[in-house]
């Protein structure tokens, strides 16, 4: 191991949940087995996407609700919740709710920003006030008040029968130290650092100083750090799509091969008026893996890890990658299974 490489002290993985329109419960049942898997395997954290209007996991909180009653022990993240589409006091009742029943285990990552394809749902979602909703960091501060028990109201006490709080009931005084930024530029990098959250680096950026993915990466780790109370102690977790095939079919080596293929064109250049860069997937074997990750100049600078599925893999495909990425992946970047 390359000696600027920290070994890898929590391996995580994220998955999209996707799911059949004509049959959505064998999707989530798959989603669910996929987290317990995981925590068979010894994996440290789970991720769920969020996905509106489409097949994928729309309401990640209810999911991650039914698999506190199937783990005991892995934690379980969002990656990300848009709060766009979210009334942060109400998103706050239900994270504390599920970190209740996980016993502490809920990583809740969170992202601002107008819903996509804002001008088309806009009505649905907020008829009487799209234009005035603000979506911007405020919003995430709000959520982070409620979580860490900040009054939400001026009335509490007993009224008749019932017995009011004037903070987020049930509060869970873990959680607010476990609340992450999914963040993409400096800017936000910076904030979530200020504003004492854990950060999330995933496999979009945006090119602002240069176009090096690695290298952009980089810069988002130490300015967070550089802003966050805790320093170079502050959580970063860093997300790529990684695709060991140590123990794969050679129907599924081809698949994953033509895969990765099509979706690195759009890894050449920024993307878009927004410039965002997406990173490389990486395929092949794990030793492979392990030897790009280690020259990866972010991979070097953190020691936790949500490495994420691919999106329209089967189950077995993604029983294969994760199997492979417990076994001899996390293994070969120091990595040691929980038990």
């Amino acid at each position: 191991m390359p000696p600027t490489s920290r070994p890898l002290r929590k391996l995580g993985f994220l998955t999209i949940g996707l799911f059949d329109g004509a049959d959505p419960g064998r999707g989530h049942e798959s989603t669910l087995g996929i987290i317990e898997l995981g925590e068979q395997l010894g994996f440290d954290s789970a991720w769920v996407r969020h996905r509106h209007l489409q097949y994928g996991i729309s309401s990640p909180v209810a999911v991650l609700a039914a698999a506190s009653q199937r783990t005991r022990r892995i934690e379980l993240g969002t990656a990300v919740i848009p709060l766009g589409w979210e009334n942060p006091l109400r998103l706050a009742e239900d994270l504390a709710t599920v970190d209740i029943l996980l016993g502490g285990r809920l990583n809740p990552g969170v992202s601002v920003g107008p819903p996509m394809h804002y001008d088309q749902v806009k009505e649905a979602l907020y008829p009487d006030t799209a234009d005035a909703e603000d979506f911007g960091y405020e919003r995430v501060r709000r959520l982070l008040d409620l979580v860490r028990g900040e009054p939400a109201t001026d009335f509490s006490g007993v009224e008749g029968f019932e017995v009011f709080s004037d903070r987020v009931q049930p509060h869970s005084p873990g959680l607010g130290r476990r609340m992450w930024y999914g963040g993409g530029s400096l800017r936000s990098a910076q904030w979530a650092g200020e504003h004492g959250m854990n950060f999330l680096t995933s496999s979009v950026v945006k090119a602002e100083e240069s176009e090096d993915f690695a290298g952009i990466q980089l810069s988002h780790i130490r300015a967070f750090r550089a802003h966050h109370p805790d320093g170079d102690r502050a959580r970063v977790s860093q997300g790529l799509v990684v695709i060991p095939t140590d123990s794969a079919s050679p129907e599924q080596r081809a698949k994953y091969t033509a895969y990765v293929e099509k979706r690195t064109p759009r890894t050449v250049t920024p993307q878009g008026p927004a410039r965002m860069m997406f990173a490389p997937d990486i395929v092949g074997t794990s030793a492979e893996i392990a030897e790009r990750l280690h020259a990866h100049a972010a991979f070097q600078e953190v020691d936790e890890v949500a490495f994420a599925l691919p999106f329209s893999f089967e189950h077995a495909d993604y029983v294969q990658i994760l199997t492979d990425i417990a076994t001899r992946l996390g293994p070969a970047l120091g990595w040691q299974a929980a038990t």
